[in-house]
């Protein structure tokens, strides 16, 4: 018997910068390998460890395959299964009377579980938007530090990844790449073979600071005044680019007054780290641009996720600016490049049909959805949350304050929708259940928040069992609610057509249809995106003074914001709790996705916590052992490493794990705050206190 095999080109879809190419072998209708494709640049042919086992997934024993209705009481996941027309209509008829009584107690819930355009945002965002429902705030991951950065640079554009091999000095200021950026950390290990030195600015000990040159271990929260110290230096000791500084810069002089404050000492003693660290970063970092050598920052997200992180990735993104570190393709330095991308989101989402409403709907923030669950009609909140529709995210494990999130979802007159590819935590608190389909059996165009490429992806299979995409999920919710909108009659060929526009420079000559067969196109950008200036701010310049912030209420130079819960900000609150915890990514997972296949969770084991060897003794605690870790928020079990990876004062909690997988039905997220962020109204995950204890 003769076998057809074909290959497919497709996305990844995961919440990464690295955006792969790939290559599905098909065989008789079953896809039997995902490769990475070695003809796209960014990728070049290889691919992470969770995606190469993406079939694994897709054919996963545990895949949902048909809806599911519940009948066991919310958290039990006990379900029942039913007919698509049966699931529809229930949900119809639950929804119709809150709509039509008050449209904003309808809320959706969603954040990157696919990053596509097509089945993240488009036929969903129509169909909220046309109903008036409440408006998500998408703030988990990424607002505060885009904030804070567009407030300095104008938009989230920066570095291209593939100049980076060339650069003679890469600081790696709070990221793991080799475990969330596997493509940028190939071209940092190539520069580094190539003579570059390699820094890493990490309160933990990773698998990237291990690799690099040196490691400079900050306490959690403090990276903004790592940043101004360096400024007091550059500026004290003229490692400058005057030039640059006067073409292209606005504020010096403000600047150089702000940074004067922040003296080595104040520095060091701030970020607990020695005088010599500070300085000796400056100098090499000033030292090297002022040769003409080009110097490079990847910041990442781990840098935000305190209170004050709007303003220590704006007072990172001001360096390049001051050394003239932008002349060069392989300087300056990259946040995310999702900027660079000029997608139709508008059109895609229907954001038009919000004006088709009396007033704008409220808008409710995604980190705080534990207190929004719980929070009573009132004339400052508005009505009472009724029905959430969840997709393309998991929230019982992801969102911060986790004992609230999960009693917000355990409200039994709370009406459900969950669309999944497994039963997660938060399904197992659903309604109904809606089976979705997975990225090798749907339709989808993507862009990158770590290179410059449009993406396609092609179905490589057909849908298993009953499972739909998320797009025809919500034409037909949108039929069932008697939405006629031509808009919800599109195919997701007819979306993937529209979703840039090729007049537009840089997305010239889009065309979905050849985009389809060659998997990829480059973005139309020039290589050193503020050589000569045009940064996209009010003035066109690099804003050291930004009149924008002090219009909105936030100081207009780059700050110091302490964090929360410190030492050093809540002296009270530490003697309790004298622990700082963060909760950085597993190597083998991607926030929860991937947790439950079998093969990775394996290999990560069972949820551990690592401390210092100097805090295990105080507590009398031992590598091995079961501990609790605790707060006034709540509490979690784990196994603990001990391990001077992490810094006297600090435990980290790698994550994250779905709750039900954990030996106590929990995580890291039940210490963590519900807190927000100096700008940007993004969660704290790593601005937390805890105490460790034996487990009992």
């Amino acid at each position: 018997m003769t076998t057809t095999t074909s290959h497919v080109r497709a996305a990844c879809p995961h919440d990464c910068p690295d955006t792969c190419a790939l290559i599905v072998t098909v065989e008789d209708g079953v896809a039997t390998e995902v490769k990475g494709d070695p003809d796209h640049p960014p990728t070049g042919g290889v691919l992470c460890t969770k995606v190469a086992r993406y079939a694994e997934r897709t054919y996963h024993a545990d895949r949902l395959l048909h809806p599911l209705r519940r009948v066991g009481k919310k958290g039990e996941g006990k379900f029942e299964r039913i007919s698509w027309d049966e699931a529809l209509d229930t949900i119809a008829a639950r929804l119709k009377p809150i709509v039509a009584r008050a449209p904003e107690a309808l809320l959706p819930y969603s954040y990157a579980g696919t990053m596509g355009l097509l089945q993240g945002e488009a036929m969903s965002g129509r169909f909220f938007h046309k109903l008036g429902a409440s408006l998500l705030d998408r703030t988990i991951c990424a607002t505060a530090g885009a904030t804070g950065y567009k407030y300095t640079v104008g938009g989230s554009i920066g570095t291209d990844l593939e100049h980076f091999q060339d650069a003679k000095l890469i600081i790696i200021w709070g990221g793991n790449p080799i475990a969330s950026n596997l493509h940028f950390w190939t071209r940092a290990q190539a520069a580094k073979r190539n003579g570059a030195k390699l820094i890493a600015i990490d309160p933990y000990r990773s698998l990237t600071a291990e690799k690099c040159h040196q490691h400079i271990a900050l306490l959690p929260g403090t990276d903004a005044a790592l940043a101004l110290g360096m400024m007091h230096v550059l500026i004290a000791e003229d490692l400058l680019d005057h030039d640059y500084i006067a073409q292209y810069t606005l504020g010096f002089e403000q600047l150089k007054a702000r940074a004067a404050e922040w003296t080595p000492e104040r520095t060091a003693e701030t970020c607990g780290i020695t005088v010599q660290e500070v300085v000796e970063l400056a100098r090499l970092y000033g030292g090297m641009a002022k040769q003409g050598e080009p110097v490079a920052i990847r910041t990442n997200y781990g840098v935000q996720r305190v209170r004050g992180g709007g303003m220590a990735v704006r007072n990172i993104a001001c360096l390049p600016a001051l050394v003239g570190a932008w002349r060069h393709a392989a300087g300056g330095v990259q946040l995310s490049s999702s900027g660079s991308f000029p997608s139709n989101k508008a059109l895609l989402q229907g954001t038009d049909m919000l004006r088709q409403h009396a007033r704008m709907p409220r808008t409710i923030n995604m980190s705080t959805i534990g207190d929004d669950l719980l929070r009573p009609a009132s004339p400052e909140f508005g009505p009472q949350i009724e029905a959430v529709i969840v997709y393309n995210s998991n929230p019982v494990a992801v969102a911060p304050d986790s004992p609230k999130v999960a009693a917000g979802f355990a409200r039994e007159d709370l009406f459900t929708v969950v669309l999944e590819h497994f039963q997660t935590d938060t399904a197992d608190y659903a309604d109904i259940v809606l089976p979705a389909t997975t990225q090798l059996e749907h339709v989808d165009v993507h862009t990158s928040y770590g290179h410059l490429y449009i993406m396609a992806n092609n179905a490589a299979v057909a849908p298993m069992g009953e499972a739909k995409p998320n797009t025809e999920i919500f034409r037909l919710l949108a039929a069932r609610m008697g939405l006629d909108d031509p808009c919800f009659r599109e195919s997701d060929e007819e979306l993937a057509a529209q979703s840039f526009d090729a007049k537009d420079s840089r997305a010239i000559h889009f065309d979905w249809e050849s985009l389809k067969r060659k998997g990829w196109q480059r973005l139309n950008m020039p290589s050193a995106p503020f050589a000569q200036g045009g940064f996209p701010t009010p003035s066109g310049k690099c804003e050291f003074y930004s009149a924008q912030m002090l219009a909105d209420g936030l100081d207009p130079l780059p700050a110091y914001i302490a964090p929360y819960e410190s030492r050093a900000s809540n002296p009270e609150l530490a003697a309790r709790y004298p622990l700082a915890m963060i909760s950085p990514p597993q190597r083998n997972f991607l926030n929860s996705t991937f947790v439950n296949v079998t093969s990775l969770r394996a290999t990560e084991g069972e949820p551990q916590l690592d401390m210092h060897p100097d805090d295990a003794a105080a507590r009398g605690v031992a590598h091995g052992e079961m501990v609790r870790i605790y707060n006034d928020r709540g509490s979690f079990v784990c196994k603990l490493r001990v391990t001077d990876k992490a810094r006297a004062g600090l435990v980290v909690g790698l994550s994250v794990w779905w709750k039900k997988l954990a030996g106590d039905g929990k995580n890291a997220n039940e210490v963590t705050s519900q807190r927000l962020t100096d700008m940007g109204r993004a969660p704290t995950f790593y601005d937390t206190l805890v105490q460790v204890e034996k487990a009992a």
